[in-house]
């Protein structure tokens, strides 16, 4: 039977150290002909996404903590528009006089008007018919803790008896809640991508392994050891996974500066704080990198393992 050009020149050569480009012609690799570089381009833009958008929630949740910690809110709640407004400027002064307190700001009635417009209707009287609060927006010169509450209730206990004071983070308790839900979602989506990118690996390495199995056992005869067959098969598959990233990449940056623009339309200051920073960058672009990594492990305790098993 007539040698193969590559397996005659090496049997000619005397059996040479087996490895380098001779080694790589005797189980050639269709590169970019199959599915694996699509599947992880695929892979690499969805992890993409999801990694942008858990690091977009986490910097949201810590802006709003920061902007939050010292705040707190008054509401006066008093059914009469006359007795309210009075114990609302009585409040006011109250408040202006205790040291814990960096700022203070009445809500003006019209801006509660279109806070509240959506359920009440434009133009609606939030006089008698339907009493509506005043609030006091109050700016602490430390975090909005218990005792300082405490000593807020406790200098309008007597002059605003309608007065309930609540810290503006416990409102948003629910919030920060479901924010935390979302966070640990986009984690299990990064690691649920990664164990299915490694599968695909591992079925791509086996499928090539099954094509090349008579190559295979032809390498081992000639001297080829098994982590030099695995190499080939590394470099193979981190072409792959390299081309596929990069393009996985794209899709996904693509993808984030969409999304990006059409939460920015929405000109809310809370959506304006889950902007990235040069750190989150780093990592998203450190993710076909990652990829590259996870497929050539993969690809190398795959193959080494059926070839143990195989002679």
């Amino acid at each position: 039977m007539k040698r193969p050009p590559v397996l005659a020149r090496a049997v000619a050569r005397s059996l040479v150290p087996f490895g380098g480009s001779r080694a790589a012609a005797l189980i050639p690799q269709a590169r970019l002909s199959g599915p694996m570089p699509w599947v992880i381009a695929i892979m690499v833009a969805l992890t993409t996404i999801a990694a942008a958008g858990g690091l977009a929630l986490s910097n949201l949740a810590q802006t709003a903590r920061g902007d939050l910690s010292g705040a707190a809110t008054v509401q006066i709640v008093e059914p009469l528009k006359v007795e309210r407004d009075r114990q609302a400027r009585a409040a006011e002064a109250a408040l202006a006089e205790l040291p814990d307190v960096a700022s203070i700001r009445v809500v003006p009635e019209t801006e509660l008007d279109a806070i509240l417009e959506p359920w009440l209707g434009a133009g609606a009287d939030g006089g008698d018919a339907v009493p509506v609060p005043a609030l006091i927006d109050v700016e602490l010169r430390g975090p909005a803790t218990d005792a300082r509450l405490a000593a807020l209730r406790g200098a309008l206990r007597g002059i605003a008896p309608a007065a309930r004071v609540d810290a503006q983070s416990t409102w948003l308790a629910p919030v920060f809640a479901a924010i935390r839900s979302l966070q640990y979602l986009a984690l299990a989506l990064v690691v649920l991508l990664a164990l299915t990118s490694s599968a695909a690996v591992l079925l791509a390495a086996r499928s090539a392994l099954g094509g090349n199995r008579g190559t295979i056992e032809i390498v081992h005869l000639l001297g080829g050891t098994d982590a030099q067959i695995a190499r080939i098969f590394q470099r193979s598959i981190a072409f792959d996974a390299l081309v596929g990233g990069a393009v996985g990449l794209a899709l996904g940056l693509g993808a984030i500066v969409v999304l990006g623009r059409q939460f920015a339309a929405l000109g809310s200051g809370m959506v304006a704080g889950g902007g990235l920073g040069p750190l989150d960058w780093l990592l998203i672009a450190a993710i076909p990198l990652a990829g590259v990594g996870i497929a050539m492990l993969t690809a190398r305790l795959t193959v080494m393992g059926a070839l143990r098993k195989m002679l």
